[in-house]
């Protein structure tokens, strides 16, 4: 018998294919059995033109927020066909997303301390006084709106420039099902509120999902299955290692 943590185990990952890959190699480093059962696909918009129209003003904006790595890959190609003003200033929703701008040339990126979320974002003494600024934000189509409210409050004229959309293309939840009955699923790692709605939705009320640990890495996407009753386990930091280190204690 294979001595590694998580020999025998599996654990599903409900992240989109390309964005599971490290976590992926981590659990299986680590001797487990990894299923993949994304629940959210990052897909191009269908008509950029609602964006383009929306960038075409950016010399009009005092700052740009991107709220996840996607809306980096998704919307910096088409901020760099045109010239960025030296003004503009650049926030991130945390250390992933900021790379990633790095990547495409922009150093000097504004992003939350420790916790990693929109909140964290606007509690930056950079962000408090807003009178007058004129904000960007550039997601996905939909998504929470916390952080345009607050910034709206603050005195801030708010924009959304979305880039891309979020499908759900997981209707085989039986997968799953399967894989508990053969009892070596332990885990399901969630790490969107809109990911644990779609997993929330297909399962429904499956018994089976009362015996597995849905381990995410925010106390906001624990809410909805907490109030369940459901069993859940929060990762102690954003980020793949804090991820592993969670499924690991599972043992």
């Amino acid at each position: 018998m294979s001595s590694l943590p998580l020999a025998g185990v599996s654990v599903a990952i409900t992240r989109p294919r390309d964005q599971a890959k490290k976590l992926t190699h981590l659990i299986e480093s680590a001797g487990g059995h990894v299923i993949l059962f994304p629940l959210i696909e990052i897909v191009a918009l269908d008509d950029v033109s609602p964006f383009e129209h929306v960038i075409a003003k950016i010399n009009d904006y005092d700052w740009v927020v991107f709220i996840s790595s996607n809306a980096v890959q998704h919307g910096m190609p088409h901020l760099l066909k045109q010239t960025i003003p030296s003004h503009l200033k650049f926030a991130a929703i945390g250390p992933v997303t900021a790379k990633e701008l790095k990547d495409f040339g922009v150093e000097d990126v504004l992003i939350p301390e420790g916790r990693f979320d929109s909140e964290s974002l606007l509690s930056m003494p950079q962000l408090q006084d807003m009178q007058g600024k004129k904000v960007m934000i550039v997601r996905g189509v939909g998504g929470r709106e916390v952080l345009a409210d607050t910034l709206k409050s603050r005195g801030a004229t708010v924009t959304f420039a979305e880039c891309y959309q979020r499908i759900n293309p997981q209707d085989n939840i039986e997968l799953l099902a399967k894989a508990w009955s053969n009892e070596h699923l332990k885990a399901i790692v969630v790490t969107s509120s809109e990911a644990m709605r779609h997993l929330l939705d297909l399962a429904k009320d499956a018994s089976w999902l009362k015996q597995v640990t849905l381990c995410v890495n925010h106390a906001r996407i624990a809410e909805q299955p907490l109030a369940m009753g459901l069993k859940v386990k929060i990762a102690g930091a954003p980020g793949d290692e804090a991820m592993i280190k969670s499924l690991l204690s599972l043992r």
